[in-house]
């Protein structure tokens, strides 16, 4: 079983002098976005380390999707977002991308007229210098090579991304963040629309992307979080509400007040 995150003993770590702490972890301080005076991230402050398989939970408008935007430069916010020590606030979105930091929207963005293994090809020039862009290649590049086996999309290598079931093509997406070496991703609601064996099957390739990597789910199927999350944020009114475990988080009064919900908390 994977140990579940001490956060005091994080907190501690990470405020440990330089080298005493490892660098790949995603640390958020009193970070804040408005829109035309409506405050819809209120000073979130999160820490998500690698290995530390993290659900961000929370009603409509908790300001989940919000808070991913801001860490990657879709939305202007103040305060701090960091991964590996650089700040991310202010970046350009390709230079937040350079930064390592992958993200998913709820709608996949694969090019469907192109193959499986296209896909992935495009998305790994990320790294390659202009010439190896231009020049012919020979065989698959490793990265490209091991990320379809991660995926599962093997058997499926030359099929038009467009012919995908709804979850394949996530996990497409998902691969095209792993061979561009996003070494922090940022998932919204992937599970959407899935079939339950799809379901389980994204849970387990998160489980394994996320045991060297740093990831955050934005998530609503509350089954799917007490399968597979290694810790829970909850987010109300742009706050956080409460963080811990699964089993903290669901006995949390506050958290059944406003979003779980009685029964659901005690399931």
């Amino acid at each position: 079983m994977t140990p579940r995150p001490d956060f005091k003993a994080l907190e501690q770590a990470i405020a440990a002098p330089p080298g005493e702490f490892r660098r790949d972890y995603l640390q958020v301080k009193d970070l804040r976005v408005s829109f035309d005076g409506f405050v819809a991230v209120d000073g979130v402050d999160l820490v998500v380390t690698s290995g530390d398989l993290r659900f961000l939970i929370g009603p409509n408008g908790a300001g989940k999707t919000t808070l991913i935007d801001a860490i990657t430069g879709l939305a202007k916010a103040t305060g701090s977002a960091s991964f590996g020590g650089v700040e991310l606030l202010g970046l350009p979105s390709h230079k937040i991308v350079r930064a390592s930091i992958g993200r998913t929207f709820q709608t996949a963005s694969v090019i469907e007229e192109l193959s499986v293994l296209q896909n992935l090809d495009i998305a790994a020039g990320l790294h390659r210098k202009p010439r190896e862009l231009l020049g012919r290649r020979k065989g698959i590049p490793e990265a490209v090579q091991i990320a379809i086996e991660t995926i599962g999309l093997a058997g499926l290598a030359t099929a038009p991304a467009g012919v995908l079931a709804h979850g394949q093509k996530q996990w497409l997406e998902i691969g095209m963040l792993l061979v561009q070496d996003a070494r922090c991703l940022l998932l919204d609601e992937p599970v959407a629309g899935m079939s339950a064996a799809e379901r389980d099957q994204t849970g387990e390739l998160l489980k394994r992307i996320g045991e060297q990597r740093t990831v955050v789910v934005v998530e609503h199927d509350m089954e799917f979080l007490r399968s597979f999350a290694d810790s829970v944020t909850v987010l109300h009114q742009g706050k956080v509400l409460a963080e811990g475990t699964v089993a903290q988080v669901q006995a949390d009064p506050k958290v059944v007040e406003v979003y779980l919900g009685e029964s659901d908390a005690s399931a």
